[in-house]
């Protein structure tokens, strides 16, 4: 059975190959801030993250899932979208950009736990049917340790890493080391919690092990 990864993020890539998955990827074309913004203005109200990640990973996957069915009318598989957001202190995190706002973000959160909400989306798609969905939201505190200097903050945002990734950090590269505990599943805070993905895909009728396509060594 065929994936199909709704998203570029070389994390989500990286994670579904190590749980023995090579997928198809596709960039969602999805316009973030106005499919929020719609809501919440419809709404009348400040969508929380659970909620914001959860309605993006759900368009993003719908819309790979019309231009797939539209290229490739016989694809058989499953289609997964995500998002991710960090909230810290009650603010809610995205991707810095700037060097001077990640260092800032750092000297916050160094001591501190904030919660990572990662929004899922799988869809079941075969010709002959209507796609089926199953979603779910994982989320995951993470502890950073509080004795971070000033002079390793600076050397973890001059590298670049934190620049453009929800939060300012990693915790499966070079920010890991400052992060003392994270509670909750671990991949979730790499950007996809692999056990609710193997949950929501069991619920549309797909073993997750009959989506291992990927040997052990490549």
């Amino acid at each position: 059975m065929r994936v199909c990864l709704a998203s570029t993020s070389p994390a989500r890539l990286m994670l579904l190959r190590q749980a023995g998955i090579e997928p198809l990827t596709r960039a969602p074309q999805v316009d973030e801030e106005a499919v929020i913004a719609a809501v919440e203005e419809q709404e009348w109200r400040v969508l929380p993250p659970a909620e914001h990640v959860l309605l993006l990973a759900r368009h993003k996957a719908a819309d790979v899932v019309a231009s797939l069915r539209a290229d490739e009318p016989d694809f058989d598989g499953i289609v997964i979208g995500g998002d991710s957001m960090f909230a810290f202190g009650g603010e809610v995190l995205g991707k810095p950009y700037e060097p001077e706002i990640a260092a800032a973000r750092w000297r916050a959160m160094r001591g501190g736990t904030g919660v990572l909400h990662s929004g899922h989306s799988v869809f079941r798609v075969r010709a002959g049917h209507e796609p089926a969905e199953a979603f779910a939201v994982a989320e995951a505190s993470v502890t950073f340790a509080a004795d971070i200097t000033d002079d390793e903050i600076a050397a973890y945002v001059a590298s670049g890493e934190p620049l453009h990734v929800a939060g300012a950090f990693t915790v499966d590269s070079l920010g890991g080391a400052f992060i003392e505990r994270v509670e909750g599943d671990p991949s979730t805070v790499v950007g996809m919690s692999l056990s609710t993905l193997r949950r929501i895909t069991g619920e549309l009728g797909v073993s997750w092990t009959d989506l291992w396509n990927r040997d052990a060594g490549s």
